[in-house]
């Protein structure tokens, strides 16, 4: 038919789409025009105002049933796209889908109108009536795409050859999951085949423990465990230090152990120290001789969140009497003003060398006179001091008179240290001194050993070299994760034994772990130093790991913010543009500055793992940026004070008293919302080879099923990439296990590829490392997570899942 059927109801209706879209055209128009001239006043592109101008032109066109609304319709949409192009930094999907969805809407719904117009030749409505459905069919398209994931990086060109060789477990590797990371090293590997990329696909629940954790109330705290195997049992550690000893085979409980420790921030425990004093070379025949007594000869160490430091039986639960003070130690004594361990606790595992365990602590980082960051050795058959390692005084390694405490406000060590037995070292990646982000007049000791891996003698505690990787660090840069040791080569081809250090910036630093001179290429880079605070004194250079990839540090510009929608994408570029951004290390000031990365992270306390037979380094990264502002003390009193890291909710200040300030604003950078204004992905795993020094690949890691705009569970599997917590953990097999997401997966990535090969739903989120072990008794291989509920989630659990493969399962071995 070439004309429209021209019923009275017909043209009523006509005329009510047409109003509608007038409306909704100018309604657009109105909202880029003002928002766009915002952005342009403040120097950002003009292309929303000249948007808005020309939405609301083509609203009364339409309005007025011009023909011309139809070629204008089209011209400013192709416009669009051509602008489009132009201002994306990389294109891609994510990238162009602010930019053009509401654009595209507004474009089929303007054809289909115009398809209406009586005053528009017949073959012209009908193409414009395809052409709206052309695009109906395009952004039908767009959504289906969104349930793929986007952003991956692939180049297995970088595998060297040493990476590619196909390596069997090995079979000298050690049984036990003893450590934090596995073995003293921190690599995170286990060496098992018997779960492979053919058969992982059908693992399946072996068995449940319900740990019995408190989950509710206040400070219950975030279960960031990896329970540790010790032969045929597990030993799980609960956020509040309920600890558990489990049946590997079965998931019965063995004994357990309630210290009754509560503490009001950062209630976490991320696992336990081990110690067997039969298998210790550090002890002669003569006092293992002394000691007959059958029990605690092998022992559990128990840093809690009250700080205390408990020995217990490894095979009984009970308290070994003959250390410390009936089985433990007050770990507050002359530490300062630790008001009962809100303001000082260990988060860290114990970390045991031979007779010894060393044990750093978290303290808040809210004004000068805070309590000490030392790092204390104690001897784990009686629990007395062995050696203190005091920032203010690290000469003297003795404590200090009984009416002195240890130097306050010092950087501490709040993640897990590494023992190197051969070199008899134990190295400590440092925090600051507080506060953290002002620190005009910090002490000459914290601007040397801040943000720095110090490697000390593990006998003496005498320091033997200090690596800072950030320069008089106001950012909150602490060194978040346990340093991984690894021979990796060095531009000369030589195989230098190394520690990998990863930080909140997203730099990769490889170090001689000998001397803590770098291994792969640090230059250090001129970097902004103002606007700064009031009497601030910025370190002029930097740092920079460009021997290595960089994860997710991209430099930001008003073109890389994001939004969901036009609109969302528009409000962002304007906080973009209101704000000092000056790149890498902007300084903190006054008016609002963005830090990115942030002091989420990059990397954060999760560590990486390491395919000790090829060299493949997987890493997970998240990707938040915040903007941020110090507050005078007289400004603070108009705030709340809340003294979580990122205040969860507008109008609040954290509590830093230091100089002329009384505080520091922090917000996401983001829309309104809640999501933020970073191109995504938000979170990635990587693979670097460690032989190339290149990145293999890179995928976005999680869905917003469980976590979506304005903090809503979409329910939908759309892989953006989400902010990751907690460590990966890598199999001889060829397989990546992950649960740091912000949906409720553990999931298993093939190692060469990224790709994933099997995922399983968990009853809450998880944000611990996984747990591999090959049941001694059995033979039978276990993939286990603590499953306590995802950072500010708020689905909360007690579970400890155990997967294996069905009995009968054709294994690789």
């Amino acid at each position: 038919m070439d004309q429209p059927l021209r019923t009275g109801a017909w043209v009523t209706l006509t005329n009510v789409y047409r109003v509608l879209f007038a409306l909704l055209s100018a309604g657009v128009g109105l909202a880029l025009t003002y928002g766009g001239g915002q952005l342009l006043a403040l120097g950002g592109s003009a292309y929303y105002l000249l948007a808005g101008l020309a939405y609301i032109g083509l609203a009364a066109l339409f309005f007025l049933r011009k023909s011309s609304a139809l070629p204008a319709s089209v011209a400013v949409f192709a416009a669009t796209c051509v602008w489009a192009l132009y201002d994306t930094p990389h294109i891609g999907y994510w990238e162009l889908l602010p930019r053009l969805v509401v654009p595209a809407i507004l474009l089929a719904l303007g054809l289909w109108l115009a398809a209406l117009f009586p005053n528009i030749r017949a073959v012209v409505r009908r193409w414009s009536a395809l052409g709206g459905l052309a695009v109906l069919a395009a952004l039908v398209g767009t959504l289906v795409a969104a349930f793929y994931p986007h952003g991956r990086i692939a180049n297995p060109s970088a595998l060297s050859a040493e990476a590619t060789v196909a390596q069997a477990g090995r079979a000298d590797a050690p049984q036990n999951w003893e450590f934090y990371g596995r073995n003293a090293a921190g690599t995170r590997f286990a060496p098992y085949n018997q779960i492979t990329p053919a058969n992982v696909s059908q693992l399946k629940v072996a068995w449940v423990y319900r740990t019995g954790r408190r989950i509710s109330g206040s400070g219950f705290g975030t279960d960031e465990n990896t329970p540790q195997q010790i032969g045929n049992v597990l030993y799980s550690c609960t956020p509040e230090n309920l600890i558990t000893a489990i049946d590997a085979d079965t998931g019965q409980k063995i004994w357990a152990f309630n210290p009754g420790a509560r503490t009001a921030e950062h209630v976490s425990c991320r696992g336990i120290g081990y110690y067997d004093q039969d298998a210790d070379t550090s002890l002669t025949q003569e006092p293992k001789a002394s000691s007959p007594n059958p029990e605690c000869r092998q022992r559990i160490l128990v840093s809690s969140v009250d700080a205390r430091l408990f020995a217990l039986d490894a095979h009984s639960g009970a308290l070994c009497k003959s250390f410390g003070d009936a089985g433990f130690v007050d770990l507050k004594k002359q530490m300062g003003p630790t008001e009962n361990s809100k303001r000082y606790h260990p988060t860290a595992v114990p970390v045991v060398m031979g007779h010894l365990v060393v044990i750093g602590g978290w303290v808040r980082d809210i004004m000068p006179g805070e309590p000490s960051g030392v790092v204390r050795a104690f001897d784990v058959r009686d629990g007395s001091l062995a050696w203190a390692w005091d920032v203010g005084n690290p000469d003297n390694t003795h404590a200090p008179a009984p009416d002195q405490t240890y130097t306050l406000s010092t950087p501490n060590v709040w993640t897990v240290p590494t023992y190197d037995k051969e070199l008899n070292l134990v190295y400590l990646p440092t925090g600051n001194g507080p506060p953290d982000y002002w620190a005009g007049d910090r002490s000459a000791a914290n601007n040397r050993f801040g943000s720095a891996v110090v490697a000390v003698d593990a006998a003496t505690g005498q320091t033997r070299w200090v690596s800072q990787l950030i320069h008089h660090d106001v950012w909150d840069y602490d060194l978040p994760s346990q340093p991984v040791l690894y021979d990796v080569t060095n531009a000369q081809g030589e195989r230098i034994p190394s520690l990998i250090q990863t930080t909140k910036t997203g730099h990769i630093f490889v170090l001689d772990r000998r001397t803590g001179k770098p291994v792969t290429e640090v230059v250090e880079k001129p970097v902004p130093t103002s606007p700064a605070g009031q009497g601030e004194q910025l370190s002029p250079t930097q740092p920079f790991s460009v021997g290595m990839p960089t994860i997710g540090a991209d430099p930001l510009s008003e073109s890389a913010m994001w939004g969901i929608s036009t609109f969302d994408q528009l409000y962002c570029r304007i906080m973009f543009k209101n704000s000092v951004y000056e790149g890498p290390f902007t300084p903190p000031g006054e008016k609002p500055y963005i830090e990115w990365p942030s002091l989420l992270g990059g990397m954060n306390w999760g560590g990486i793992s390491i395919d000790e037979n090829s060299g493949l380094m997987f890493v997970n990264d998240m990707r938040m940026p915040l903007r941020m502002s110090l507050v005078t003390r007289e400004n603070a009193k108009k705030f709340k004070v809340s003294t979580d890291e990122v205040p969860g909710f507008m109008g609040t200040i954290r509590p830093q008293l230091a100089g002329p300030y009384g505080g520091v604003k922090i917000d996401i950078l983001q829309s309104p919302l809640a999501v933020p204004c970073s191109t995504p992905p938000f979170g990635t795993m990587t693979a670097i080879d460690l032989h190339s020094k290149k990145i293999v690949w890179q995928v976005p890691m999680g869905t917003v099923e469980d976590l979506g705009p304005m903090g809503i569970k979409t329910h939908l599997p759309v892989p953006i990439g989400m902010p990751t917590l907690g460590g990966p953990t890598s199999t001889a097999s060829g397989l990546v296990f992950f649960a740091g997401t912000q949906d409720y997966y553990l999931r298993a990535l093939n190692a060469r590829t990224g790709q994933e090969v099997w995922k399983q739903r968990l009853p809450v989120g998880a944000v611990a490392a996984p747990l591999i072990y090959r049941s001694p008794k059995t033979g039978r291989e276990y993939v286990v997570i603590s499953a306590g509920g995802a950072s500010h989630s708020p689905d909360v659990g007690d579970y400890i899942i155990a997967y294996a493969l069905p009995e009968g399962v054709s294994t690789h071995e």
